[in-house]
């Protein structure tokens, strides 16, 4: 009997390649927005609808200006959300300028609007190790952390949930299910993480995470960079094995959607694209029109006084007449 192949020429189950590439998900997005825009969309042709939204997911533009709900679905879209974030607002980075924690939320939520705040949060607490939110952090740190934080949201709540026990003396080898309740508890992880006792023996972490990702359904970092990251010192803290992380080369190229760090800032393509959208801004004929015509604009609104200073040139020019009348007038006499 010969195997089945798919649509995209592996040969595979039928279901676990549609399971592997959310065709699903996407097609009952695709309809759900169908019914929703119908009027907008129907126009265009059902088929050109259909075509439009798949080359879009394809090309990762699907997820600007989308729910977070919908953002997170799936691997590719928080792939994607990131690569946009970092499209957009690279020219941050290049001009190194720092912003604080609630900036970065407020640009997160240009892209997606009902972004929460709280992921922010604990991307930033990656990066200063401490509940200092406040503090001003660089567009590449805080970047490479948000990745770590947003993509693999499900497996940071259970590694944290692991250290707090390890902290407090419990045993961890308990099936760990990530709820509701675990970004509080990795919220309350950096109050209760002062490095006093020098966070946790690394060994007995690292057996415990490989412990998890036997069973982890979600994604995770690849172990070997786990176990390189955990060999390295005998004693490891939760937010400093989250920075080691971000800033392991081999985790990013696994992710894919950012460039290595060295690369972070550098788009030709993009730089490219926005010199010629400003080379053809600036010999616009219609631009050098509305300038020039605004420019006469504002010549001839100069020329206009305001009616507060033409009712005072009014009385200074009544006065002085009435003077030079006067004096016309001795003259005559």
């Amino acid at each position: 009997m010969c195997p089945k192949r798919s649509v995209f020429g592996l040969t595979a189950d039928k279901n676990v390649v549609l399971a592997e590439t959310n065709v699903l998900f996407y097609l009952n997005d695709a309809v759900t927005q169908l019914l929703e825009h119908k009027e907008e969309y129907t126009q265009f042709g059902v088929a050109r609808y259909f075509a439009e939204y798949f080359t879009s997911v394809k090309n990762g533009n699907h997820v600007l200006f989308r729910e977070f709900s919908y953002i997170k679905a799936t691997t590719h879209n928080r792939e994607s959300f990131i690569h946009i974030f970092w499209k957009c607002f690279r020219q941050i980075g290049k001009n190194g300028d720092l912003l604080a924690m609630a900036e970065y939320s407020s640009l997160l939520q240009l892209l997606c609007p009902d972004f929460p705040t709280e992921m922010v949060q604990n991307a930033a607490r990656i990066v200063l190790i401490e509940d200092a939110t406040d503090c001003l952090m660089s567009f590449s740190d805080f970047i490479y952390s948000f990745q770590i934080q947003f993509y693999f949201e499900e497996f940071v709540e259970s590694v944290s949930v692991i250290y707090q026990d390890l902290l407090s003396g419990k045993s961890p080898n308990t099936v760990i299910v990530p709820t509701s309740t675990s970004v509080e508890q990795l919220s309350s992880a950096a109050n209760e993480e002062p490095d006093a006792q020098g966070g946790v023996d690394s060994s007995i972490f690292c057996e415990c995470i490989e412990g998890l990702c036997e069973r982890f359904k979600h994604k995770f970092p690849s172990s070997v960079a786990i176990k390189e990251i955990l060999e390295s010192s005998q004693r490891v803290s939760f937010y400093g094995f989250l920075m080691a992380l971000a800033k392991h080369e081999g985790v990013n190229q696994d992710i894919g959607a950012l460039p290595n760090k060295p690369d972070l800032l550098i788009d030709p393509e993009m730089d490219q694209e926005l010199e010629r959208l400003i080379a053809q801004v600036a010999i616009s004929p219609t631009s050098n029109n509305n300038s020039s015509s605004s420019a006469a604009g504002q010549k001839e609104t100069s020329k206009k006084a305001s009616p507060r200073k033409s009712l005072h040139q009014r009385k200074r020019i009544e006065m002085e007449s009435d003077g030079s009348t006067e004096e016309t007038d001795s003259s005559e006499n």
